[in-house]
Parts: structure tokens; sequence; C-alpha cells
């Protein structure tokens, strides 16, 4: 029962508003030692638990790249670039997006695309040249709101479009699951099947959203 006090780290530690990273780390190290495990037992955990996570921790790699980038001006060839396609509003492109995160995740690429690497130097830009230039310069709660959008359009396709990729960790967690409890036959192939009209309602919904931004944003100069 001791080695709960690890849960009761993390609470205290997210109550006091204290950086995520120590909190996290201090609740390991106080859950190995009153697990009885040694401080070089510990430290060894630590070192193999972040061996076996690397895809958690490129954007180790990936931020400075793009940190390096938006400096010498990635954002500002993004706008550029958008002009000109003068029929591509703000709305329009987002929905394409959505769809291209969609179509990417469903074919198990999901790290193509993302917050990091794409949302905020490409895409919430590139929106946000489009609406200047159909409505001149833009307040900055209409930023906010545009780039609020290009966030949600990489979430929603993301989240259900993965779940078409038969290797996903999702399905594979949930047929391993129900074979095992429930002594089904439940293939990843069926429930892969089951999540296109999901992802086909999603990309209606939303992108029907991301098209009424322009109205929006017409209303708001």
């Amino acid at each position: 029962m001791l080695v709960l006090l690890g849960v009761l780290v993390v609470v205290a530690g997210f109550a006091t508003r204290r950086h995520p990273l120590l909190v996290v780390g201090a609740a390991g190290i106080t859950t190995g030692l009153l697990g009885g495990l040694s401080p070089r037992e510990v430290l060894a955990a630590f070192g193999t638990g972040f061996a076996g996570s690397r895809a958690v921790t490129v954007f180790a790699v990936t931020l400075p790249v793009i940190g390096l980038l938006e400096r010498y001006g990635l954002q500002e060839q993004a706008r550029r670039l958008i002009s000109r396609f003068a029929g591509l509003t703000a709305g329009r492109f987002l929905a394409l997006y959505l769809l291209l995160r969609q179509l990417t995740a469903a074919l198990g690429l999901g790290g193509v695309l993302g917050h990091a690497q794409t949302v905020r130097p490409l895409a919430a830009p590139m929106a946000e040249g489009a609406a200047e230039r159909a409505h001149g310069p833009l307040p900055d709660r209409v930023r906010e709101r545009i780039r609020s959008f290009a966030a949600s359009a990489d979430n929603v396709g993301f989240f259900f479009g993965e779940d078409i990729f038969l290797a996903v960790g999702s399905i594979l967690l949930i047929t391993g699951f129900a074979n095992t409890t429930y002594h089904t036959r439940l293939e990843p192939l069926s429930l892969a099947l089951w999540a296109i009209p999901t992802a086909v309602c999603a990309l209606l919904v939303h992108g029907w959203r991301l098209l009424r931004l322009d109205g929006r944003l017409e209303g708001s100069r």
C-alpha cells in the first residue's frame, strides 16, 4: 500500500502547480523507493523507460528545428504562399487540412502531420494569411480563433482517422482484451471497418464547422 503514496505526490504536486516533469519524476522516485528498489535500480528503470519510449521524446529534436525555421521566416513564407490562391479561404484551407490529416492517420502516418511540426509553423499561419487576404488586418481575438480552429482540425482528423489503421494501439488493445476476456475472435479489420462511418461523420460535421468560419470572420470585421 505504501507504493500508492506516489499517487499522493502527483496530486500534491499538481495541486501546488509545480512543474509537471518534476512532479512525475518525484512520484516515480517515491514509488520506486517505497517499492523496495535501490536508488540505482530506480535510475535504471528511468533509463529503460526513456529508451523504450523514444517516440514520445522526439519533440526534443523537432522543436529546436522548427524554432530555427520560424526564426528565419517559415511563417512569413507560408502566408505568402497561401496568398497566391485567391479562392482558398481560411475555412476551406482548414477543411482540406482536416481531410489530409484524417487520410494520413488512416494510413498509419500519424507522425507526418501534427501540432508541433505542422499546425504552428504552417497550417495556422497559412489560415491567417488567407483570412488577411480576404478581410484585411485581423485583431488578436480573431487570430486566436483561427489558431484554435487549426488545432481542432488536427485533433479531430487524427483522433477519428487513426482508428481506421489496423495496427494502431487502441485497435490492438480492444481486440486483445475482448478475445482474452470474452473468448471471442474479434479481428482488427472488423473494428477498422466500423470506424470508417464514424470518421466520415466527424469529417462532415467538423468540416462544416470549419467552412462556417469564413462567415464568422466576415461578421467579426
